[in-house]
């Protein structure tokens, strides 16, 4: 994973607008100002990955995740994850949030999968009508399927 900034945003918003609908893509100004802000960091998988995070305090919060479709399935999802963990932690962050359509059902899996549980949902958020769960999950946490420490 390779840590971004501002002079990333052109190479994010292309893999956003490759992953998600029309109406949902962040364009490259709105990556700009995103990692403009205090506490904003992202990662860039270079085959087709990457996400954005927030700490404020002891709270943190995926503000997006978006993996290429011809990239998907190979835990490029789950390597960015880790990669935005492991900087929360090193913040200070203790839990972290997230939103995701009920309609996504390979997010809700990659975010099930390494320990988020749904705390919440907003009705109708998205253009499509459908639900955004909102997730948790303890920094605190040893991800499923990790190597115990030594």
């Amino acid at each position: 994973m390779i840590a971004v900034g501002v002079a990333h945003a052109a190479a994010l918003a292309a893999i956003h607008a490759a992953s998600f609908p029309a109406e949902e893509r962040w364009t490259v100004e709105a990556m700009a100002q995103q990692l403009a802000q205090p506490g904003v960091f992202g990662f860039v998988d270079p085959d087709g990955g990457m996400v954005l995070g927030r700490v404020a305090a002891d709270e943190a919060e995926i503000l997006t995740l978006a993996v290429a479709p011809s990239a998907r399935r190979q835990g490029r999802g789950r390597a960015l994850l880790e990669a935005a963990f492991a900087e929360m932690t090193a913040r200070a962050a203790a839990k972290v949030f997230l939103e995701v359509s009920t309609a996504n059902t390979g997010a809700r899996a990659l975010y099930a999968a390494v320990g988020f549980t749904e705390i919440g949902r907003r009705r109708r958020y998205y253009h499509d009508g459908a639900d955004a769960l909102l997730m948790r999950r303890d920094l605190a946490l040893s991800l499923p399927g990790a190597a115990p420490a030594l």
